[in-house]
């Protein structure tokens, strides 16, 4: 394909995939199907892997993130971000109404209502049209600048979907978390061993300072914008700001309301009293805000908060029940979760029965008996929690909760692995939960990703001795599908061709899948990269894993534990002989002049970032290393670079040379663009 060509077919991909991103994520009326989208995506990808140089950092590839952060700029905000005054009686929010109408000398105001998102706040900065940088309220004056994790976020747009865009732009909104997801990302956490999260806006808020941008990508945060500021002829009133942005692209609430006296703002506050239990994410109030921007400028704020806004806060649902007992639920990996199962409830429009408590610490914290009368809430979120307990209510006689000793599915004594908080069944070979656990998640969409393999599929085949392990689900028959309750001709067929058509899922998903502790899809995917192989990564130490970026000892015990486990490493074997995948794919290079080599760079190098370096390399067939070993062939040394780090290279007998000697081990001109 001629070069004019190849950047106009680029161009054009840049452009389907944003119209499509907008048709998915605003208007909720997709055109093409997702397999289709992610081929554009694949072919875009390609393309600017080969032509760097015409490689836009606004690219939709940029959502599914891969940059490595190591610290985040600082930046100071334009106009400092301020925190809302908030109010809980209708008679405060009566008396901001009155103090700002006498301050502005009007009867009566406008007034832009807007539910209060339990996010983070984030401010957007574009320049002509295109995104330039993304920062964090931090403290209001000064914040992080952490662009390469926004760019992943689905919904937020990273160029104005306008021809003519102002020069210059400020977007501020809130990015947030759906209950769904995150419910989704606490199982996985959950079903890997590791401490549930709390709440979505805690989780929302950690993410986003996550140094990997491929973490961030995927965790499924949204944005909604809330105000538009310092750009030139925007229109005086916040309503039509907002629909101006919603024409560019940006996600606004369609629950934001422009009323025109103080009885709208408490008919919107009543009808979402009840109704925000319906919405897929977490709300905790109401903003009210002077509708136009003069007044606005004309109140002015206080050293904290603005005088023309307040927040209306909505108290957290309680109710009061009793803990009728705590039962013990056993995940895919052996961790036990205790359940408060309660006296049923009414509580914010739903019957609770159940709640969560995480761990047995958290049993202890409450200090919780069965049979107490307990405080649980809901605000907003699907899985109630235990807030407290009524103590002056409680029995005399009530004896505290021991921990269970033994596995309530199989009876096996637990394990507590030392620095965990929690315990574990360790009998993962016949345990029925674990085993039809591991089954699921094998089969699971991000895993190998087997149509017509659910849970109930699942726990027919196991229950029936069918299925023990991942391995005989490539075992199976049509004969034996069809003596099984839900199975005919044609759905025996289709899963006998899904469980075929699996085989050909990435290394990755089969390492993801093979349900080891801590091994998440992203780290599966690290390792993978990094190692080559399964059998290479089964055959690495603890010593080697640690010494990838981001992957701590945790994980890197794991690995060589469940390797080490003769039972498991027959499983691995026999998944190998049936024809899964094992090896990753060879990533695409512009030479293979660094082939096999391993580099470390360290120190500053003036002209270039330390990220276009290593993508430089890696693009060339090297490996970026992240420390000094005797495996290092060469240490980059920059300006700045640390004594301890040259002193042990030198020790070594590492080669350490200069960027201009590295760059010239290229081929010759290679395109400037690569940097």
């Amino acid at each position: 394909m001629p070069a004019q060509d190849t950047k106009a077919r680029m161009a054009l991909l840049e452009q389907e995939l944003e119209r499509h991103n907008r048709l998915y994520y605003l208007e909720d009326a997709p055109e093409i199907s997702d397999r289709q989208f992610d081929a554009l995506l694949e072919e875009l990808q390609q393309l600017e892997k080969q032509y760097p140089q015409w490689a836009n950092p606004n690219s939709p590839t940029q959502r599914i993130g891969g940059t490595i952060t190591r610290n985040f700029p600082v930046y100071t905000h334009l106009r400092p971000m301020k925190s809302l005054a908030n109010s809980y009686e209708w008679e405060e929010v009566e008396a901001f109404d009155e103090r700002l109408r006498g301050i502005l000398g009007q009867a009566q105001l406008d007034y832009l209502l807007q539910l209060k998102i339990d996010g983070v706040a984030l401010s957007l900065h574009y320049e002509q049209g295109e995104l330039r940088r993304g920062i964090t309220r931090g403290n209001g004056v000064t914040g992080d600048d952490i662009t390469a994790n926004i760019r992943t976020i689905r919904n937020l747009p990273l160029r104005l979907h306008t021809p003519h865009p102002p020069a210059y732009l400020e977007v501020r909104g809130e990015v947030y978390m759906h209950r769904e997801d995150f419910d989704e990302l606490n199982a996985q956490r959950v079903a890997q061993g590791e401490t549930a999260l709390m709440n979505p806006r805690n989780t929302t808020s950690g993410t986003l300072k996550l140094q990997d941008s491929a973490i961030v990508a995927s965790r499924r945060l949204h944005f909604t914008a809330y105000y538009a500021a310092e750009a030139e002829e925007l229109p005086d009133s916040d309503a039509e700001r907002m629909a101006l942005l919603r024409r560019w692209g940006f996600y606004v609430s369609p629950h934001t309301e422009a009323v025109h006296s103080l009885d709208g703002v408490q008919a919107y506050i009543e009808k979402w009293r009840e109704k925000r239990y319906t919405l897929p994410f977490e709300t905790d109030g109401i903003v009210i805000k002077a509708d136009r921007i003069a007044q606005r400028e004309e109140a002015g704020s206080t050293a904290k908060s603005p005088r023309w806004a307040i927040a209306y806060k909505y108290e957290a649902e309680e109710a009061e029940t009793l803990l009728q007992h705590i039962s013990y639920q056993v995940g895919r990996t052996g961790y036990i979760t205790p359940v408060a199962n309660l006296q049923p409830v009414l509580l914010a429009g739903t019957t609770v029965k159940r709640a969560s408590l995480y761990n047995y610490d958290e049993i202890q914290r409450l200090d919780l008996r069965e049979g107490d009368h307990v405080v649980v809430a809901k605000s907003g979120e699907i899985i109630p929690k235990v807030l407290r307990v009524l103590v002056e209510k409680r029995d005399p006689k009530a004896p505290p909760l021991v921990p269970p000793l033994h596995c309530p599915e199989c009876g096996t004594p637990l394990t507590k692995p030392e620095g965990e908080v929690g315990c574990y069944c360790p009998n993962d070979e016949a345990c029925p939960p674990q085993v039809k656990g591991r089954i699921e998640h094998f089969a699971s969409r991000k895993a190998l990703d087997i149509d017509g393999l659910g849970t109930e599929v699942v726990a027919q085949l196991v229950e029936a001795g069918l299925v023990r392990q991942p391995a005989d689900l490539y075992l199976l028959s049509p004969p034996q599908l069809l003596a099984l309750d839900r199975f005919a001709e044609k759905s025996a067929q289709n899963l006998i061709q899904a469980l075929e058509a699996s085989k050909q899922q990435p290394a990755s998903r089969l390492l993801f899948g093979l349900g080891i502790r801590h091994v998440g899809e992203t780290v599966a995917e690290k390792l993978l990269q990094h190692f080559g192989s399964i059998d290479d990564l089964a055959q690495a130490s603890e010593e080697e894993i640690v010494a990838l970026h981001e992957i701590g000892q945790k994980i890197a015990h794991s690995l060589v534990q469940w390797f080490a486990h003769p039972a498991h490493y027959a499983q691995y074997q026999q998944l190998k002989a049936l024809g899964l995948q094992t090896r990753a794919k060879a990533k695409a290079h512009l030479s293979q002049a660094l082939a096999g080599k391993r580099i470390l760079l360290s120190g500053v190098f003036a002209g270039y970032e330390r990220e276009e370096l290593k993508k430089l390399i890696e693009l060339h067939g090297g490996q970026n290393a992240t420390s000094i070993s005797k495996k290092l062939d060469y240490l980059v040394a920059g300006e700045n670079m640390g004594p301890a780090k040259l002193e042990k290279a030198q020790q070594l007998n590492v080669s350490i040379i200069p960027l201009g000697s590295l760059l010239a081990m290229l081929p010759p001109n290679p395109p400037a663009s690569s940097l």
